[in-house]
């Protein structure tokens, strides 16, 4: 039995569902609700409602499946985004450094209502000259930190600003329209533990301009383990989405532009869509702009 849950607007208001094998019923309340809640507590509510599922999608727009929770990320937990932060600039032994710890590399990607959701534009910076999605999956984990269930995640980044100097990494992951999330979730019961493969696909003018695949199984940490860190010292009440790092770099000669289509895609949670577009003020042509 197929089970999402879906963040969706009806008649101007947001509301949220579950899908069962294509047939839809309400959730009552929101997912901030559901993540307060005890995980078998959770799940009790989400199975309830899939019983009673047999309408139509109750919407007529899908929105990003969250609602007051912050977007977090992990890097640097695959062997290619380690090489990848280590091409895009002169500081090796860092990456290095983070791929072997113990502590991962942790940080904030997004406000909630900064969250693009799925056909939704993503932005790349009009100071940037190298820009690329970044294909992850994400965890959403309840106020407990426990693994509620997963969805996927791109995490835009200027590879240009960063590779400058690593203490740019905020403004190279965190702008308007850098964190697309959805198509939606799927509970922790659901997906089982995985591992999950992951594809992504960029189209340019009709045409394939990029595609990859990886496995989760190729990450370096754990589903678990990186969740025990981010909430070490800090507090979710209404829990948080965790992006768990990304398998899958486009290498140097690679540079998303405005129009083009990205498609990240996992069997077990779907497909999220998002159309590029630039975004910030005052162009200009950064240095080692790609084509």
């Amino acid at each position: 039995m197929a089970i999402s849950i879906h963040h969706l607007r009806a008649g101007g208001a947001s509301r949220w569902a579950v899908c069962r094998d294509g047939e839809w019923a309400g959730l009552d309340g929101a997912l901030a609700d559901l993540l307060t809640l005890p995980l078998d507590q959770a799940r009790a509510v989400v199975e309830a409602a899939a019983r009673e599922a047999g309408g139509d999608m109750p919407g007529d727009a899908v929105l990003p499946p969250v609602d007051r929770q912050e977007v977090w990320a992990a890097g640097v937990t695959y062997r290619r985004s380690r090489d990848g932060r280590k091409e895009e600039s002169g500081h090796g032994s860092l990456y290095d450094h983070v791929y072997d710890n113990d502590r991962p590399e942790i940080f904030f990607k997004a406000s909630p209502w900064r969250v693009v959701g799925d056909h939704d534009a993503v932005g790349i910076r009009t100071d940037s000259g190298w820009d690329v999605p970044e294909a992850e999956v994400g965890l959403v984990l309840n106020a407990a930190g426990d693994v509620f269930g997963y969805t996927l995640g791109n995490d835009m980044s200027s590879r240009s600003i960063e590779g400058e100097n690593p203490l740019y990494l905020p403004q190279a992951k965190i702008y308007d329209r850098s964190c697309a999330v959805g198509p939606a979730i799927v509970p922790s019961w659901a997906a089982g533990p995985g591992p999950f493969q992951i594809g992504l696909r960029v189209v340019r003018e009709g045409r394939e301009a990029y595609a990859a695949t990886t496995s989760t199984s190729a990450m370096t940490r754990g589903f678990e383990d990186l969740a025990g860190w981010l909430f070490q010292a800090l507090s979710f009440p209404a829990g948080v989405v965790l992006l768990t790092g990304t398998g899958v770099v486009p290498g140097a000669d690679f540079t998303a532009r405005p129009g083009d289509t990205i498609e990240i895609t996992s069997v077990q949670l779907g497909t999220l869509t998002n159309s590029v577009v630039a975004v910030g003020g005052n162009p200009r042509t950064a240095a080692g702009c790609r084509s």
